[in-house]
């Protein structure tokens, strides 16, 4: 099965690539690698602002990075042409914006990661860091960036 068929079965539609809100590029490509801009969590087209640990439960974050994943595989997309290009999903970086007592940062990471995981199957595994931050641009609540291995 594709992996747009796999994401027509989960109801998932990929959006477009996001312009840029500063001086960067979505993407760039070295080699077999294709490094993602950090994508923020919108929701209905706005960002999901909020703090973890202060406004938005540990569940509403998880939805916030699965929402995030949609988005970078839309610019992945974008990236490769087809997503049954890539080869391995390498590394993903969180950051979510928290708390000083919030330490729930790898479980709302899960949202981005599990997605992958379940859309790319083995080759969705991946290395990962998540961190808690004072703030995200934008006041979103979640910004992930990806690094994938291309054909």
């Amino acid at each position: 099965m594709s992996i747009q068929q796999k994401l027509q079965l989960m109801g998932i539609v990929l959006p477009p690539v996001s312009t840029p809100a500063a001086a960067y590029v979505p993407f760039v490509r070295t080699g077999n690698l294709v490094f993602l801009s950090g994508h923020i969590a919108r929701q209905d087209g706005k960002p999901w602002v909020g703090q973890l640990g202060k406004n938005i439960s540990t569940e509403e974050g998880k939805a916030a990075a699965r929402a995030v994943a949609i988005d970078l595989m839309g610019t992945l997309q974008a990236a490769t042409g087809d997503l049954n290009k890539v080869k391995r999903i390498v590394k993903v970086m969180s950051l979510v914006n928290s708390t000083p007592d919030f330490i729930e940062q790898h479980l709302v990471t899960n949202g981005c990661s599990e997605l992958l995981g379940e859309v790319f199957g083995d080759a969705g595994k991946h290395a990962r860091s998540a961190f808690g931050v004072a703030q995200i641009p934008m006041g979103a609540c979640v910004e992930i960036e990806l690094i994938a291995e291309v054909e």
